[in-house]
């Protein structure tokens, strides 16, 4: 049976979810943006008895407190929140799972702490150059200030609905209708966890979306300094050096190939809505091409192979961007390999 609890660690108390009285080896599993660790429920009651499944919430997710996002550290908020987690805990080395934005907290995490991860799963990660604003497997900035990245970026509409808690789908930016246009390639038997853990997101400037700035450059905005949509700006978040750590856990990297999210023609990237006329004034390749996300994420795990580390890639035809809830056995096979192999 899963279990939360209230977690005190020496930055924040943490809300998390565990099997009662399960033990064995420890798997972190770290949940991404508008969501919580509820994500992850049918993941921990299939994995093995071998293994201890944790799901804590990030902050201002869940049930975590909500202390506000400094997006000028990038993910290292969350990174070091769930650092002192692991620690309170006395966990480590132990298995890191991400998904999506949490994809990108476990590698800030593996980058500045490598001695603590004994393997890392990436879960349709957000890209290692942030999301949106670049160009290129190197992760270019588009223009200097980041423009087009950031909280900027978000559907009012979305925002406004999740601030009000609406549970139904009349509207195509409510909650209930995002996850299943976009976070699944096809509507979920039972969503309302899922609807209900989106609702818990805490919103506004020091939360979701942030603040923002204008900009001089298309489409008009740049990332502000506060929030969870800015910490993900290329401005403040970039790993490129990854295979520079020591030592090298394995890494796992399991896609769904219908993933809408993040992918190289991504619907939330305003360069790509801009190429395909979704969002006027795009003034085209040249200046402004699409972010590359799952090449960029290849290229920096490429580099960290001829390193010396070991690197998989799954790919799941047809699953989008929550594929541990759409094709839950082969994303447990591929999992379950993963960490007997660690």
């Amino acid at each position: 049976m899963i279990t939360e609890r209230p977690v005190a660690t020496d930055r924040l108390t943490v809300n998390h979810a565990e099997i009662e009285g399960r033990t064995g080896e420890p798997v972190v599993l770290v949940h991404g943006n508008v969501s919580s660790g509820v994500f992850w429920h049918p993941t921990m009651t299939a994995l093995p008895e071998r293994y201890r499944p944790l799901a804590p919430d990030l902050r201002g997710f869940g049930g975590t407190e909500p202390l506000p996002v400094d997006a000028t550290r990038g993910l290292r908020d969350h990174s070091e929140d769930l650092l002192s987690y692991l620690r309170t805990l006395e966990l480590g080395p132990v298995h890191l799972v991400g998904w999506s934005m949490g994809g990108g907290v476990v590698l800030q995490l593996l980058r500045d702490h490598p001695d603590l991860v004994r393997s890392l799963t990436l879960v349709n990660p957000v890209s290692p150059y942030g999301f949106g604003g670049t160009h290129g497997v190197d992760g270019r900035l588009n223009s200097p200030d980041g423009a087009g990245s950031g909280a900027g970026g978000a559907a009012a509409e979305f925002v406004r609905l999740l601030r009000e808690g609406e549970l139904g789908a009349e509207s195509p930016f409510a909650p209930r209708s995002v996850l299943n246009s976009a976070y699944v390639s096809e509507p979920l038997a039972e969503p309302d966890p899922f609807v209900a853990a989106m609702l818990t997101t805490r919103t506004g400037e020091d939360h979701y979306p942030g603040d923002s700035r204008t900009s001089d450059a298309w489409p008009g905005f740049a990332p502000g300094g506060r929030g969870v949509l800015n910490s993900m700006a290329p401005t403040h978040f970039r790993i490129d050096d990854l295979e520079v750590v020591e030592p090298k856990p394995p890494i796992l990297w399991i896609r769904g190939t219908a993933d809408v999210i993040v992918s190289d023609t991504s619907l939330f990237d305003l360069a790509h809505l801009g190429a395909v006329g979704a969002v006027p004034g795009w003034p085209g390749a040249d200046t402004c091409p699409a972010q590359p996300m799952v090449a960029q994420t290849r290229a920096v795990l490429d580099r960290y192979a001829a390193a010396g580390g070991r690197v998989r890639e799954v790919a799941v035809e047809g699953a989008g961007h929550s594929v541990q809830l759409e094709r839950p056995t082969e994303f447990l096979t591929a999992l379950v390999e993963a960490l007997d192999g660690a």
